[in-house]
């Protein structure tokens, strides 16, 4: 999904809750082809691509490609990983 997508043309300022945070807000950076390897996170988490292209995969055979103002919603103990296509920096909040 992208961040765009959340809101209708009208009003002219709209607001959105799209995730509640627990743990806080860390910033990724991952040049082209880095590979952030497969991992679980024990939170619930919400990854943002800010800027560049991602692959990211999990073992519930979700496949997508991120792209600036793209997130996904990353369940708990789920397995998953990401590769960059191009320099890119990522929100990972949790």
């Amino acid at each position: 999904m992208n961040l765009n997508d959340s809101f209708s043309e009208k009003p002219p300022i709209q607001t959105k809750k799209l995730f509640t945070a627990s743990e806080g807000v860390t910033s990724i950076r991952l040049t082209e082809g880095a590979i952030l390897k497969e991992h679980v996170s024990k939170v619930p988490a919400l990854l943002v691509c800010v800027s560049g292209e991602i692959n990211f995969v999990s073992d519930t055979n979700e496949k997508q490609t991120l792209l600036q103002g793209d997130f996904v919603n990353i369940l708990p103990d789920v397995k998953h990983l990401f590769q960059a296509n191009q320099d890119s920096t990522l929100l990972l909040i949790k």
